[in-house]
This record gives C-alpha cells, sequence and structure tokens, in this order.
C-alpha cells in the first residue's frame, strides 16, 4: 500500500518538478541541469508526503499545497547535495547514482545547492488557493527549520567531534540534522489546511519522533546493509570515524529505540479525528525498511 502511495506521489511531485526546474537554453542552464539530477532521482519523497497528508487529515485540499510540498523537497535535496560534498562526508554515491559534485564537478554542485534553497522560497511563495496569512507562517517556520536552529545546526553538531559527549548531544543532532525537516513538513501541513495551535505543536511532536527514528535506522542501514541495496556508500560513517548512538549502543539496542520513538509518534497521531491509517502505515514503514 505505502510503496504505490510513494510512487504516485513521486509521480504527481516529478511533474511538478519537471516544469519548476525547466531548462530554457539561458548560458546558466548547467546548474539547472544539476537540480533536475539532484531532485528528479528517485527520491522517497517521504517529507512532502508528510505535509500533503497532514494537510488532508486537516480537511486541505491537497492540490494548494503541492508547491510547499515541492519546495520543501528542493530544501532536502539541496541539503544532500552539500552534504555529500568533499568539505563534507566526500560521498560518491547518492539514489544510486553518481553524487551531483561527482556528474557535475564541486563548484556546480555547491551552486545547484545554493540554487535549491534558494528556489525554494520562491516557489512555496507562488502558493495559492490558501490565505497569505497562512503561507507566510508556513514560510517562516520552514525557514526555521532549515536555519541554523534546525538542519543546519544539526550539521554542524554532526561534524563536531561528539566522541567524548553524553547520548543527549547525538540525539540533539539527530532532532536537527533530520528530525528539523521531518518536523516542519508535518506542522506546514496543518498550518496550510488553518489548524490550531495544539494540532500543529501535536503534528510537530509525531514529526520529531519519527525523524529519531529515521536517523537510528539509517545509521543502522550504514552499518548493515551495502551500497547497491542502499542507493548511497554504505559504511560511510565508519570511513568518516563518525560517532553514532549505534556504535555506542549496538545494533539491537538501537533497533528497540527506534520502534520506541515510533510507537511514541503513532500515540501522537490519537489526537486527530480523522484517519490516520497512512500516516502510521508510513511510520510503519520507514521503520522496517532496509535502504
Amino acid at each position: 500500500m505505502i510503496d504505490a502511495l510513494l510512487k504516485d506521489y513521486q509521480a504527481k511531485l516529478d511533474s511538478r518538478f519537471d516544469i519548476i526546474l525547466s531548462e530554457n537554453g539561458q548560458l546558466y542552464d548547467e546548474v539547472i541541469s544539476a537540480c533536475r539530477y539532484s531532485v528528479i532521482n528517485g527520491g522517497k519523497r517521504i517529507r512532502p508526503v508528510l505535509l500533503l497528508e497532514f494537510y488532508k487529515l486537516c480537511n486541505g485540499d491537497d492540490d494548494c499545497a503541492y508547491n510547499f510540498a515541492c519546495a520543501l523537497e528542493m530544501i532536502h535535496s539541496y541539503s544532500l547535495v552539500h552534504d555529500d560534498l568533499p568539505c563534507m562526508d566526500n560521498d560518491d554515491m547518492r539514489r544510486g547514482k553518481p553524487t551531483c559534485h561527482k556528474a557535475f564537478g564541486e563548484s556546480t554542485a555547491l551552486l545547484c545547492g545554493d540554487a535549491l534553497l534558494t528556489e525554494a522560497f520562491l516557489v512555496a511563495s507562488k502558493t495559492m488557493g490558501i490565505p497569505s496569512e497562512r503561507v507566510v507562517k508556513a514560510m517562516a517556520h520552514l525557514a526555521s527549520s532549515a536555519g541554523v536552529a534546525g538542519m543546519i545546526g544539526g550539521q554542524v553538531i554532526d561534524m563536531a567531534d561528539n566522541t567524548d559527549s553524553d547520548d543527549d548531544v547525538l540525539f540533539e543532532m539527530y532532532r536537527l540534522k533530520t528530525g528539523a525537516l521531518l518536523k516542519t513538513a508535518c506542522a506546514i501541513g496543518c498550518i496550510l489546511a488553518g489548524a490550531d495551535d495544539k494540532l500543529v505543536e501535536v503534528a510537530e511532536m509525531f514529526g520529531e519522533k519519527l525523524g529519531v527514528a529515521f536517523q537510528i535506522i539509517d545509521d543502522i542501514l550504514d552499518g548493515t546493509s551495502d551500497t547497491k541495496t542502499l542507493g548511497k556508500t554504505a559504511g560511510s560513517d565508519e570511513k568518516n570515524n563518525k560517532d553514532t548512538i549505534v556504535v555506542r549502543l549496538g545494533v539491537e539496542y538501537c533497533r528497540e529505540l527506534a520502534k520506541k520513538y515510533t510507537d511514541e509518534a503513532y500515540e501522537c497521531l490519537e489526537k486527530f479525528d480523522g484517519d490516520c491509517s497512512v500516516l502510521k502505515n508510513l511510520a510503519t514503514y520507514l521503520l522496517e525498511r532496509n535502504y
């Protein structure tokens, strides 16, 4: 069920990206090509799906929210392009293909990330059919989650030597680097649909719990799977001498920990009146995934 749903969403989103990131014979088309390469490349689209599902859960017409869904995926994709750069994780593979800097060169990859981040807010600003005050509130939420106190802050923690830190530092990194955009996806869906602040906070909590579980599973897979299955370089944490919660606590304990966070995410959904089955199934899918 979830695989079919994700494929349907992916097709709808990719058709919009095909227009948003269209090449038009300009001298700067190379960077647009790099953007297309990095976005229209088979990603699971978890963040836009969360946004659209929460929007529908709060009685929104999901067609109106697609600009924000695209903007969110563009920001996520930019973060991956920059994360793969030689100055960061120096990875060769992403989603089963050479990373952007391997395909287009380092300088174009850097500009590709810059372009995706900037254009994302232009795309979000063109949202139609939703009251402007909701759009502005959602854009502020997105900027905050992608910024220093969100995803970028988590990346800074990830780059630091955390060997002598306590476990709370690693969990904070998970909440920011991975959880921030998942959290904001859920929140923005509610904000755009006009949900009250209490429901927005519950959606944020769902996204935060989901984000921590997601990153724990990611770290497990990095050490136990292979490059072909993952679509990115397996064993990169060990290669880069990264200190992860899996290294500290072991695979089996961390699987149980990821399940605990997922169970807590399920509990958040009980606060909503509508049908949450898709969101519950998505959380289960992320917990049980092998790539």
